[in-house]
């Protein structure tokens, strides 16, 4: 593939993976192309990532902006030794533990009891809701979504982030242990533990949730031709 191949007809082929020699290659040359791509293919999933990282979504825009600048400077430096997904990865999840240790040195977190998690990040309940269910369904799902994030917040880093990478994100372990440095050993057993750590977060929900009645069967019934008028 030449290096003035547009990236847009490698978005095409997105499913089955772009080469990503040529794609390297063109942002190395400095394609505005290849660099819209870059942007539009990862914004929103490393911003979910960094979302789950800082809390506030304003510093997780930002962080995220910071990324793309990182990238765009470093692509030079970039020589293959891991996938471009990963190097991108790991160049967010540095940035924003980066931020999240300055902020813990330098201010206390404020949180809102009342603060709306969906407003805060639209694709956490969002993902779970099937349009075609009951409202009380849909509101049982959207539920379980915050109380989910709620306590993956709360799961201690490392595990929170291992957590991440590999139940919301889908990484292969091997690409984890990529990402954070690590051996396949630590990133199966901070997997086990963050999960074990979130398991027992969501233990007294859950059995709240066991302990409520369930919800009666909407009946619809078609109205007669009289009742209609």
């Amino acid at each position: 593939m030449q290096a003035g191949t547009a990236v847009g007809n490698l978005a095409g082929v997105i499913g089955v993976r772009p080469e990503e020699a040529a794609v390297v290659e063109q942002l190395k040359a400095g394609s505005e192309e290849a660099f819209a791509w870059l942007i539009s293919r990862y914004q929103q999933p490393l911003y979910s990532l960094i979302y789950r990282v800082l809390p506030n979504p304003g510093d997780a825009a930002d962080i995220t902006q910071e990324v793309f600048v990182k990238v765009f400077r470093g692509i030079g430096h970039f020589h293959g030794e891991a996938s471009l997904r990963t190097w991108i990865y790991r160049i967010a999840l540095h940035e924003a533990l980066n931020q999240r240790r300055w902020w813990s040195r330098h201010q206390r977190q404020q949180v809102t009891i009342d603060a709306d998690v969906d407003d805060q990040h639209p694709c956490a309940s969002g993902n779970l809701v099937d349009t075609r269910e009951s409202p009380f369904d849909a509101a049982a799902h959207a539920e379980v979504a915050e109380r989910v994030e709620a306590a993956l917040r709360e799961v201690p880093e490392p595990f929170r982030t291992v957590v991440v990478l590999r139940d919301i994100e889908g990484f292969g372990y091997e690409e984890i242990a990529e990402i954070l440095d690590a051996n396949l050993g630590t990133v199966k057993s901070r997997l086990m533990r963050g999960r074990a750590h979130l398991k027992n977060l969501l233990a007294p929900y859950m059995e709240a949730a066991s302990r409520r009645p369930a919800h009666p069967a909407r009946v619809v019934r078609a109205c007669s031709p009289e009742e209609a008028l």
